[in-house]
């Protein structure tokens, strides 16, 4: 009798471990049911806003379900980010996270969230990137004569950026740790000031993104020496990467993603992933974000979480090298 419950048991038993990854498969049959909250971390009509209007624009249409979106500036992004990472990991709140909220910032500063435990990666959107500009009338044609202007002028250079610990403050350092010039760092609140003060010969120097600097540059406002990535910009087919230049590790952009709360089913990642990719792979979306010169990159879910670590690595151990700490 014993021997008989035992049996009877058996495959009731067995049938939690064998079935466990239906609940999530379940889950992602159905979703999305309901709106989804698209949380972007900076306020509405800038450039980081425009991307994901037009993204979750297209993105609503190949789920079947609107998305709203939830404008959180602020904190450098940190209330968006603990907003996410506090919300329920059901698919239902999504955050545009960049370079500053996954990057930047955690690597110069103590942030209330893990900018890796407390996130699940969800897919690239796309990148642009930063380009170095100089004042015009600067005895300065190219990056090599800039080179050889920071060697004969040590320490009596300077240059503006967005904002101690921003994009445009650590890939200026970077590049001058790998010079071996060092240089002024003047920081503003924001990348308007910066370029306006280096269009002024206020400054020498500043490593805006692309969207923000191509207008000044087409207008011979400021000249551009270099950019970053791993490839020049379609926008200036004549002006050389970094990389090209001499100098490493400067594949680093203004890199744009969306990320949800940690422990959401991989089944829902794998369906937003997919979908989100199949929108950035459209003929027409890469000129749709042009007007921020994003290129599209779309990736599986596991690269883009590869490529947050990796990021977040350069910067933290550019920080530390240079002692570059906001706390």
């Amino acid at each position: 009798m014993q021997r008989r419950t035992l049996l009877q048991a058996a495959p009731a038993l067995l049938l939690p471990s064998s079935l466990a990854a239906l609940p999530s498969a379940a889950h992602a049959q159905g979703y999305p049911e309901k709106l989804i909250r698209y949380i972007v971390p900076v306020a509405a009509g800038g450039g980081s806003d425009l991307v994901g209007r037009t993204v979750t624009e297209r993105w609503g249409k190949a789920l079947g379900q609107s998305f709203v979106v939830d404008n959180q500036g602020g904190g450098g992004g940190v209330i968006a980010c603990q907003a996410t990472a506090r919300a329920a990991p059901d698919g239902y709140t999504l955050m545009q996270g960049y370079v500053a909220t996954h990057g930047t910032s955690p690597a110069t500063r103590k942030v209330p969230y893990d900018p890796v435990k407390d996130f699940t990666p969800i897919g690239m959107i796309g990148a642009t990137p930063n380009v170095l500009v100089i004042d015009p009338k600067l005895p300065v044609k190219d990056f090599k004569d800039f080179v050889a202007y920071l060697k004969a002028n040590q320490g009596k250079v300077s240059y503006g950026s967005a904002g101690a610990g921003s994009l445009t403050h650590l890939t200026m350092e970077l590049m001058a740790q790998q010079l071996g010039t060092p240089m002024v760092h003047v920081p503003y609140r924001g990348v308007a000031p910066a370029l306006t003060d280096a269009m002024g010969g206020q400054t020498q120097a500043v490593f805006p993104g692309l969207a923000a600097a191509l207008q000044h540059i087409r207008g011979g406002r400021v000249r551009a020496l270099a950019v970053t990535g791993s490839r020049r910009a379609p926008q200036l087919p004549d002006v050389p990467t970094l990389d090209e230049l001499g100098l490493k590790n400067f594949d680093a952009v203004q890199w744009y993603g969306v990320v949800g709360p940690a422990g959401m089913p991989p089944a829902v990642v794998a369906k937003l992933n997919e979908t989100l990719n199949t929108v950035l792979r459209a003929p027409d979306m890469r000129e749709k974000l042009g007007g921020e010169a994003v290129e599209p990159m779309p990736m599986s879910a596991a690269d883009f979480g590869a490529y947050l670590r990796k990021d977040l690595a350069r910067w933290t151990a550019l920080a530390k090298a240079q002692n570059i700490s906001l706390d």
